[in-house]
């Protein structure tokens, strides 16, 4: 009896460890993905706005549901790296939560990477957004920039989807 005690507390412990160890995606080493650009270049600017959801009413407008979100950036090209110089966070009152990078990264092509917000993370409010700053190539599709916002409570389940657009 002692023995199996021992022996589930080691897997127990071991178990404890590994759950420890796992990565987060949104702690992706943004450094790692510096890119330097030469003012020189011939790329082509723009700007993008997209609305995000870490919450949504339910029931009364004094009643709301927490959402977790995941932001896309995505490189639809098949052929050129493109750049986002920076994205930033604001809430429902347009303060800025969170600057997430201020240096161009690049993205290679038909790469993506991932922004999650946490349901926990109720800082943006019911009508948070996001900014991105971009560039690319001439004659290069446009980054796309997507946000897919859902939630489960019991045996309901909610999602729904967002796509930004172009205001520069």
């Amino acid at each position: 009896m002692k023995k199996c005690f021992l022996v589930m507390l080691v897997i127990a412990f071991i178990s404890c460890g590994k759950n420890n160890s796992k990565k987060s995606i949104t702690s992706e080493n943004w450094n790692t993905r510096i890119a330097t650009l030469n003012a020189a270049d011939s790329l082509e600017f723009g700007k993008s706005y997209l609305s995000v959801y870490s919450q949504i009413y339910s029931n009364t407008e004094h009643t709301t549901h927490n959402l977790t979100a995941m932001v896309s950036l995505r490189n639809v090209s098949d052929v050129d790296t493109i750049y986002i110089l920076n994205t930033k966070y604001f809430d429902t009152h347009g303060k800025l939560v969170k600057t997430y990078f201020d240096k161009p990264i690049f993205l290679s092509p038909l790469e993506t990477v991932e922004i999650i917000i946490d349901e926990k993370n109720i800082a943006g409010g019911t009508g948070s957004n996001f900014l991105f700053e971009w560039k690319i190539p001439k004659n290069t599709p446009e980054p796309l920039f997507e946000a897919v916002m859902n939630s489960t409570m019991s045996q309901q389940g909610l999602s729904f989807t967002t796509q930004a657009r172009r205001i520069q």
